[in-house]
């Protein structure tokens, strides 16, 4: 994992580092894209449905309270994962929210 974590607005998030592209001037930023993986099988992520599907084998259960969110929770915690409604905006920071509230079940790795 390499970044910066950034505190703004009583939230700390992790920005991850990006390379310059040297042939366009150093103007364009490329960006290493992350995946995450159920370690077990070794299973990229690649749906949400994929994704309800390992976490609801671990014992999480689906939250419908609010329509712009997927939401998980887990009755034998206080741990609630939130994610974006589309896949498509499914970031990192999302991915490591996953990989710290089940350690030995998922990691995130570059693509």
């Amino acid at each position: 994992m390499s970044g910066v974590w950034v505190f703004k607005n009583g939230v700390v998030r992790l920005v991850e580092d990006a390379g310059v592209d040297k042939a366009d001037g150093g103007q364009r930023s490329t960006y290493r894209r992350k995946v995450l993986v159920y370690s077990p099988t070794e299973e990229v992520m690649t749906s949400y449905a994929e994704l309800e599907q390992k976490l609801t084998a671990l014992g999480w259960e689906r939250y419908y309270d609010d329509p712009d969110l997927l939401q998980f929770h887990k009755r034998s915690t206080v741990h609630l994962i939130s994610l974006p409604k589309e896949f498509a905006k499914f970031k990192s920071m999302h991915m490591y929210d996953i990989v710290v509230k089940n350690r030995n079940h998922f990691e995130v790795k570059d693509a």
